[in-house]
Order: C-alpha cells, then sequence, then structure tokens
C-alpha cells in the first residue's frame, strides 16, 4: 500500500481511540455531578443531537466527494463553491432542525415525558441551548469534511480530538463551578461545540485557500443534494439494519435477552476501529483517482485489512469468554459469548463490505449501495425475526452474520473490481475464524486460551506472509525500520 494511505490510516485511527477514551473516562464524573436522573436527560440531549444529524442529508460527504474531485483537477474555484454551497445549505437545515427540536422538546417535556418538575423548569430553560446545538453541529460536519476531501487528516483529528475533548469536560467543569444544572450543562456543550467549529472552519478555509464568502450556487446545491440524497439513503438503512437485531430480540424473547445480546454486540463493534479508519482515509482519495488506479488501492486495502485485521478478530474470538466472565460476570458472559464470537465474523466481513461500499459511493455510484440496503434490510429483517423465534440469540447472530456475507459478495459484485483474487484471499482467513470459533468452545481455561492465541494467530500471520507479497513487503519495511530505531538507540 501506498505510504501516504498508511500514514493516514494511523492518523485516523488514533484519531478514533481518543474521543473514545475520554468519553469513557468522564461518564462516572458526569453522573457524580449531576446525579443519575439527570445525567440521564443528558445523556438522552447528546443521542438526540446525534439523531439529529440526519439534516445534513449526506452533504458533507457529497462536498467531501467533490472537492476530491476538484483539488485532483486542481479547479480551486470549484472547491470554493461546493463549500459554501454546502456550508448554506446545511445551516439552512440545521436552523429548521433546532426549531423543530426547539418546540417538538418543550411539548414532550410539558405533557409526556416523567422528569419530576424541577427537573422539567430546568430542561424547558436549556431549551433555547439544545437549539443551537444543531445548526452548530450541522455546519461543522461540513467543515470536517471538505478537510478530509483535502486528505489533511492531521488537521481533521487534531481538530475532532479537542473538540471531543472540550465537549466532554466543559460541561462537567461548568456543573462543578456555576452548578449542576441543565442550562449550565448544556451552555458549556454548546460554547465547546461553537469552539470546535470555528477550528474546523478556520482550518478548512485555510487548507482550500478559500479567502472569499459566495452565495449557494443552485447547480452546485443540485449535484449536492442528488449524491448526498443516496449517501443518506444508505447511511439510514444501515442504522435500521444494525439496530433491527436487537429490537428483534426484544420483542420476540424479552428484555433481559437484549442485555445478554447487546452487551456482546457492542463490545465486538468496537474492534471496528480500523476499518472505521480506512473508510475515512480511502474515500477521499477514491473520489480523486481514476477508475484503474481506484481498483489497485482496493485490492491492496483488502489485502492489508484481511492481514492485519484478522489476526485481531483470531484473537478477540479466544479471550471474550474470559474477558466477559471479568467484566459483567458468569450470567451474562455465559448467555453472550456465543453470540459475540459469531458476531466478530460479521464484524470482520463488514469491515470489508464497507471499503467496496465507499468505493462504490465514491466512484460517483451512490445510488447503487444504496439501492442494496433498500432491498437488504427489510429482507435481512424478517429473516432475523424467524431465526429469532427458532434458534434464539444464536439464531439472530446467525442471521445477521448471513446479512455482512449478502452485503459482502453483492457489494463486491457491483464495485466491478477483479474478485478472484480477493474472495479466495477472504475464503482463508474466514477459515481460520470459523475454525477458530470451533476451538474457543474447547479452549476454556486461561492456559489453553494463551496457547490457542498463539498458535491460531501465528499460523494466520504466517500464511499472509507466505501468500501476500505486498504484507511481506510491508513487514520488512517496518522490521527494518525497528532494527534502525533500536542500533541507533544502542549506539548513544
Amino acid at each position: 500500500m501506498d505510504k501516504g494511505i498508511l500514514k493516514n490510516v494511523g492518523i485516523n485511527f488514533i484519531g478514533l481511540i481518543l474521543p473514545t477514551f475520554i468519553s469513557l473516562v468522564t461518564v462516572p464524573s458526569y453522573i457524580k455531578a449531576l446525579g443519575v436522573e439527570r445525567y440521564g436527560v443528558v445523556a438522552l440531549v447528546w443521542v438526540l443531537i446525534g439523531y439529529f444529524g440526519f439534516l445534513d442529508l449526506g452533504m458533507s460527504m457529497a462536498a467531501q466527494n467533490q472537492i476530491s474531485k476538484a483539488r485532483a483537477s486542481e479547479d480551486k474555484e470549484a472547491c470554493t463553491r461546493v463549500f459554501w454551497s454546502a456550508t448554506w445549505l446545511n445551516l439552512a437545515t440545521g436552523v429548521a432542525g433546532g426549531l423543530v427540536i426547539y418546540f417538538g422538546t418543550f411539548l414532550y417535556t410539558s405533557y409526556f415525558s416523567g422528569v419530576s418538575p424541577a427537573l422539567q423548569h430546568e430542561v424547558v430553560h436549556a431549551l433555547p441551548w439544545l437549539a443551537m446545538a444543531i445548526p452548530i453541529a450541522n455546519v461543522s460536519w461540513v467543515f470536517a469534511g471538505a478537510i478530509s476531501g483535502a486528505e489533511k487528516f492531521g488537521s481533521y483529528n487534531t481538530n475532532q480530538t479537542i473538540g471531543t475533548f472540550l465537549f466532554q469536560l466543559l460541561p462537567l467543569f461548568a456543573a462543578w463551578w456555576i452548578g449542576p444544572t441543565l442550562p449550565n450543562v448544556l451552555a458549556a456543550a454548546v460554547a465547546a461545540r461553537t469552539i470546535a467549529a470555528l477550528m474546523l472552519a478556520r482550518s478548512a478555509l485555510k487548507v482550500l485557500d478559500i479567502r472569499t464568502i459566495l452565495p449557494p450556487r443552485f447547480g452546485v446545491a443540485k449535484g449536492l443534494f442528488s449524491f448526498g440524497g443516496w449517501m443518506f439513503v444508505s447511511s439510514t438503512m444501515q442504522l435500521i439494519g444494525d439496530s433491527a437485531d436487537r429490537v428483534l430480540v426484544g420483542s420476540a424473547l424479552g428484555a433481559r435477552f437484549v442485555t445478554y445480546y447487546s452487551v456482546p454486540q457492542n463490545l465486538v463493534w468496537r474492534l471496528g476501529i480500523l476499518p472505521s479508519a480506512m473508510m475515512r482515509t480511502l474515500f477521499p482519495r477514491f473520489s480523486a483517482l481514476k477508475r484503474e488506479s481506484a481498483d489497485l488501492v482496493m485490492r491492496q486495502s483488502l489485502e492489508f485489512l484481511n492481514g492485519v485485521f484478522t489476526p485481531i478478530m483470531l484473537t478477540a474470538m479466544l479471550v471474550l469468554g474470559p474477558f466477559l466472565h471479568l467484566w459483567v460476570g458468569p450470567e451474562v458472559a455465559s448467555a453472550g459469548t456465543p453470540v459475540g464470537r459469531i458476531l466478530i465474523i460479521f464484524v470482520w466481513l463488514t469491515g470489508q463490505s464497507n471499503l467496496a461500499r465507499i468505493l462504490i459511493q465514491a466512484q460517483a455510484q451512490p445510488a447503487l449501495a444504496a439501492r442494496v440496503s433498500l432491498i437488504e434490510t427489510p429482507l435481512f429483517a424478517a429473516v432475523i425475526w424467524g431465526a429469532v423465534h427458532y434458534f434464539g440469540l444464536t439464531g439472530a447472530a446467525v442471521a445477521v452474520v448471513a446479512r455482512g456475507l449478502f452485503d459482502y459478495f453483492v457489494l463486491l459484485w457491483l464495485s466491478r473490481i477483479h474478485a478472484r483474487q480477493i474472495v479466495l484471499d477472504m475464503s482463508a482467513h474466514l477459515a481460520f475464524l470459523v475454525a477458530t470459533l470451533w476451538l474457543s468452545t474447547i479452549a476454556t481455561t486461561l492456559p489453553q486460551v494463551a496457547v490457542a492465541v498463539v498458535l491460531v494467530v501465528g499460523a494466520n500471520v504466517a500464511w499472509s506472509l507466505t501468500m501476500t507479497p505486498a504484507l511481506r513487503e510491508l513487514a520488512r519495511a517496518v522490521l527494518g525500520r525497528l532494527a534502525r530505531l533500536y542500533s541507533g538507540k544502542g549506539a548513544s
């Protein structure tokens, strides 16, 4: 793989880990400062702001795609037109969403919620801040998309990480120093969002060398909506598909089984950071490249992902059971471990199929990927429903893996790349995963797990290095650099 791509994958990987870490660390402090009930309301507010991300309507991804193409053709004026058209459109939809959330939350809080009267009073006074957060977040996504479109991921992740730190810490400081009320917390959150948005805007203007403010252009806006609309359909269908299994488990088996299913599911989904970092890196690159070059990068990326990601997933499959027993206790671990092990295969498949998805989308065919999601979502909802009713939690997990296989083969076919060698490579690594799934039921003690990890991961790495020359060259380069660093330290 290109060294620039590998560097950007590493930058994006770190950029995804740090915000997750700070979010986990601050939760106990928030609960202590605000109390359980008030923190629950704040958590719902964060979720609500996240859900209103649909108002972006795929505009940030559309802007990223068009800016990548414009920069590849060295069309500075096109970059400027796309940037400002997307910014004004997202500002308008954000303001509209802010008004909707203001009046909608006011009615819900006043007449339908079950919060105490005192907390209800706080929510009403916090609503203006909540409404302001929507348009600020909406334009921030365009700024972030513009920076990503220019492939300046160091700037993007620096700004995003600082913004996440501010968003987590400023409201906490406001609760400690001013008072643990919702208006104080949300005002501080809006201040953090505003600072982050200004930082992203400054970086985007600098990266794209934009020095003028332009009004939205109808032709540009039409192109953005055409591309972004299909991106919006894809992301919405994926969101529904990713939550359908939990909803159907709950309706068929009860809330307790949702816990047994969702705890391991949420844990193994966090393993998808590496594919997510690759997606963030490759979308603008695929947008800028000609078809033949994009195909080459795609094949190299899948080889790299299989070679690096598969050992991680093999290890996770073997250690999941002991970890869950330590983390959540024997009851949830006993019921959830088989589910989690099967879902690891889904996460592994999804990492690859999503690369095919963004190749299709970046090469200006987002409608194809969206139609797959439109067909797939109701089909597999029915399959999961039947699997849950007849086979319980294991049936749900197997049905989800079937969805992952469907996605993989259909999207690979639609991407129109030479797939024979790719499928053979995937099949070999899938065989390792299936064999390890069986082995994990036998290796139950910690010494047995440790031995199994060494044997399985060692065999998989040896296979990858033997069958994939590009990975072999990458391994040599990494070992050579480590040797030079070690010899330099020894000499000093």
